[in-house]
């Protein structure tokens, strides 16, 4: 990546924001630089030089979007964790990010440069909160380290989101999350 002059925070989330709404709008492949440029009242010159590109781009504004609060929950069992983690976001926020997601898990395919940046920039380090999670209930005796489900922990969320808009044809929300690791993933970790 180019070396980064400094934004104001205010600065760099009013892009963040301005990156998502145009991905929400138009999706990842009509999104250009051009038009975050145009929005954001940047040089594309600019975005470059912070950036780099625009899989970068896309990927650090979802990152940002994600609430901070994620990486403090400790609440001293893993279902009480799993349950925090989920009520950060309220249901209309669910809404929103799973559209963007289903955009983006359709872009991944046709783009692997996006694809590499999910996974380096907001993928692993959503596994490693999980894991952590993960990791306190084994140390806690909740849950047996080398249980074969706990490897599957991330793709039983991800799951969940993909599968209630296919199946249900209705969004993800809280109410149907909280019910999710009740029924499924707690109970497939033997909690």
């Amino acid at each position: 990546m180019a070396a980064r002059s400094r934004l104001t925070p205010e600065r760099e989330s009013e892009l963040y924001e301005a990156v998502l709404d145009l991905l929400r709008e138009v999706g990842y492949d009509a999104l250009t630089m051009d038009a975050v440029a145009g929005r954001t009242r940047s040089s594309k010159a600019t975005l470059y030089r912070q950036w780099g590109s625009k899989p970068e781009l896309v990927v650090r504004a979802l990152r940002h979007s994600k609430p901070a609060e994620a990486d403090r929950i400790d609440t001293g069992s893993l279902r009480g964790d799993l349950h925090a983690m989920v009520s950060l976001a309220d249901d209309c926020q669910m809404e929103r990010d799973s559209a963007l997601m289903r955009g983006l898990a359709h872009a991944v395919h046709t783009h692997p440069d996006l694809l590499l940046a999910l996974r380096e920039l907001l993928v692993e380090s959503e596994i490693n909160g999980l894991g952590a999670f993960l990791r306190r209930a084994a140390e806690r005796g909740e849950i047996s380290a080398d249980h074969p489900a706990v490897a599957f922990v991330p793709h039983m969320l991800v799951g969940a989101f993909v599968a209630r808009q296919l199946i249900e044809d209705r969004p993800v929300d809280q109410a149907f999350l909280h019910e999710y690791l009740d029924a499924v993933i707690l109970p497939a970790l033997g909690v």
